[in-house]
């Protein structure tokens, strides 16, 4: 019985996680300053949205074809 009312309390409390509303800053702050680039400032749901940079595409393309290295001049023998 008590594991069925954990796991009810449980459920409860991860519903409760799932709330969507806009964000919004905490009472007598401000959104971060714009960046220099930006013409207007950043909303908050483009200031969570990760970058590129935090977040790379994979690329999962195959090779498709073999192709012959070409020579570099570089790779010399150590002497």
């Amino acid at each position: 019985m008590k594991r069925v009312m954990a796991g009810a309390a449980f459920l409860l409390v991860l519903a409760a996680c799932g709330g969507k509303k806009e964000l919004t800053p905490a009472a007598g702050e401000s959104l971060p300053p714009k960046p220099a680039a930006e013409a207007t400032p950043l909303t908050p749901t483009q200031l969570m949205a990760p970058s590129v940079q935090a977040r790379p595409q994979r690329s999962d393309e195959l090779l498709k074809q073999s192709e012959e290295r070409r020579d570099d001049r570089f790779d010399l023998p150590p002497h």
